[in-house]
């Protein structure tokens, strides 16, 4: 066929399966992945259905798709690179390359299937705007963790209760709804606001989405009619007309002086359409499962609690009408269910959707701000800037009788750079190299383009080096030059670190970037391993779902949040075009912060130093913290 490459890479793809309800397979994450399959229509994967628990009377017919084989396994049978990660995952022969976790996955399986035929455009657009749809990782984004964490597994908790007369409603599907009620912000927003004003002006008062007839006049599954646009908001009109490849007209008369001239603060704002906007996305694919199952529930036991999620009911009638989303439910075992016209929230469903819980704002009226007051708080408690002796700050690899792709110089960065990089290396690769047994497994997360790893997996043959990177393009330049070395005892897997699971000795990272040390550490210390860590991007710290701050015992008695959040922000002023001063001030405060992380971990059994890279000159973020468990 035309515009078809013919040759890949085999692939395999891995699901966890556990049993299956009215056509819905657990968990949800198999169940999306399926329907994403279908949707694009991409038989490319191998895939493989991984048990879980005791289950093996299971019959193929019962979770087969419509043109997809697949294979039912167990957990003993997978590739050893997928028994250290969480399901689903994908791996590339020869088995050294690994994705896992939901939303790398789906972003693979929409890549691949695109370039398996370009010409279906609309599934690329399944990544959304710069192609970023669920890219951020869960622990920063909490739009990432809403969508492929916490409401698939609140909606599998709440199948699991439906027995109950009246479960629960999960407080993520109050968020969703929360979220589809806020106003849509889009890269040309201030055009399309105007051009919704002229809209309201010329009909009086501008239709909202959610009172509009959850069908069209026209049934858009298959076709591309065009819809008469006095009838619907300019929202429907904006997203419809990019599903089905009916672009607006372009048009060279201007808007009206009153609508050119209008404020900013005057314009109405744009509505959801789909989950993220305006636009169907990958994040539209991966609720559209959880969602239906929820309100099959919901419709047969608890249809009083319908009238409280008129937005959501709106989106999930909305998404039907999608070109091919009817057809991949059917093949997935959705049947749709036909939901009654619900009005807009009322006043008093407003009023519940602000209680909804959100991230917690911390204010301290005593709060004094700048370093110096906080500093000095330190001190008068006794906590001060001390470093560890660097333990040998003259050691370096002899970089020139190393193979061309063991050096940074291989990274494409210039020889000022490369030199800094080899000097980090130095410090990093000496600790290692002192703890590492022959045998242990070592880590290196957040490994970027393989600097640590590749130098580790080199100099230390007899160890296993695992490189754990979310950013594809970076792990697939590490791969490269590992296999310019020949690199047998080296893994590559693209993932949040969270869905990583394996054991090992010592974990890695130089330059995570905020709270990435802090769940390097975290990681490190779940498995009792030791940790050499160069956190960076200070500035970027602040409370998530898992940490908060201060960590440690000692520094919470101290500071307050925000007290300890100016640390941080100080800690990032150490660029060397700053004055020496503020450079010393900005080592000083991160030596504190990091002095608080190496407290908490003592408080785990764990023996750690903070100590300076030599020489400090390598880096304007020059620590290390090294813990070793005790």
């Amino acid at each position: 066929m035309k515009g078809i490459k013919k040759s890949f890479t085999e692939e395999h793809l891995y699901l966890d399966f556990s049993h299956q309800i009215e056509g819905c397979i657990f968990p949800l994450h198999t169940s999306v992945t399926l329907f994403l399959l279908s949707y694009c229509d991409c038989k490319i994967f191998k895939v493989c259905l991984v048990l879980i628990g005791a289950s093996t009377d299971i019959s193929l017919k019962n979770v087969v798709l419509q043109d997809v084989e697949l294979q039912i396994i167990s957990r003993q049978e997978l590739p050893p690179i997928v028994q250290n990660c969480c399901l689903p995952a994908v791996v590339e022969k020869p088995d050294n390359f690994c994705r896992a976790g939901l939303a790398v996955v789906l972003r693979h399986i929409i890549q691949k299937s695109y370039e398996a035929d370009p010409s279906k455009k609309e599934i690329l657009e399944l990544l959304g705007f710069k192609k970023t749809c669920l890219k951020a990782c869960a622990e920063v984004s909490q739009w990432t963790r809403l969508c492929e964490l916490t409401i698939p597994l609140a909606i599998e908790n709440f199948l699991k209760e439906s027995s109950d007369r009246h479960p629960a409603i999960p407080v993520e599907i109050l968020q969703l709804e929360k979220k589809l009620s806020e106003p849509v912000r889009v890269h040309n927003d201030d055009k399309l606001r105007r051009q919704k004003l002229k809209q309201q002006k010329a009909a009086g008062v501008g239709p909202s989405l959610a009172k509009e007839k959850t069908k069209s006049k026209v049934h858009r599954q298959e076709t591309s009619e065009e819809l008469d646009s006095s009838s619907e908001s300019l929202e429907l009109k904006v997203a419809f007309s990019k599903l089905t490849v009916l672009e607006e007209p372009a048009t060279t008369n201007r808007e009206p002086s009153h609508i050119r001239k209008a404020k900013a603060s005057d314009l109405p704002p744009l509505e959801h359409v789909f989950a993220e906007g305006l636009y169907f996305t990958l994040a539209d694919i991966v609720l559209l499962p959880c969602i239906h199952h929820f309100l099959v529930i919901i419709c047969k036991k608890l249809s009083e609690k319908l009238m409280e999620f008129p937005l959501l009911a709106a989106w999930y009638q909305r998404i039907q009408e999608v070109p091919r989303v009817k057809t991949a439910a059917s093949q997935c075992g959705i049947q749709f269910l036909h939901l009654p016209e619900l009005l807009t929230p009322s006043n008093e469903q407003d009023s519940n959707l602000s209680e909804v819980p959100g991230v917690e704002e911390q204010n301290d009226a005593s709060f004094v701000g700048g370093p110096r007051p906080t500093m000095t708080k330190l001190m008068e408690k006794g906590i001060e800037v001390v470093f560890s002796p660097h333990p040998c700050p003259t050691w370096t690899l002899d970089w020139n009788s190393l193979p061309a792709a063991v050096s940074p110089k291989e990274g494409k960065m210039s020889s000022d750079r490369a030199l800094r990089k080899q000097q980090q290396l130095n410090n990093l690769v000496y600790v290692v190299a002192n703890q590492a047994k022959p045998g242990d497994r070592i880590v290196d997360f957040c490994s970027g383009g393989g600097h640590v790893g590749i130098v580790l997996a080199h100099m230390l043959p007899s160890c296993q080096v695992t490189l754990i990177e979310n950013k594809e393009l970076s792990l697939i330049r590490a791969k490269k030059r590992s296999d310019e070395l020949g690199l047998s005892n080296i893994w590559f897997i693209q993932a949040n670190m969270e869905y990583f699971t394996g054991m090992f000795n010592i974990g890695v990272a130089l330059h995570a970037c905020g709270v990435a040390t802090d769940m390097v550490i975290e990681h490190c210390i779940k498995t009792r391993a030791s940790f050499v860590t160069c956190p960076c991007c200070y500035g970027f710290i602040q409370n998530t779902s898992k940490f908060n701050f201060p960590k440690s015992e000692q520094f919470k008695k101290t500071l307050s949040y925000k007290e300890h959040m100016i640390l941080c922000r100080f800690a990032d002023q150490t660029a060397v075009q700053l004055p020496p001063q503020r450079r010393l001030v900005g080592k000083q405060c991160m030596c504190l912060v990091d002095l608080d992380r190496a407290r908490a971990a003592e408080e785990c059994g764990y023996s750690v130093q903070v100590i300076s890279m030599e020489p400090e000159s390598c880096s304007p973020k020059n620590n290390m913290i090294v813990g070793v468990p005790i």
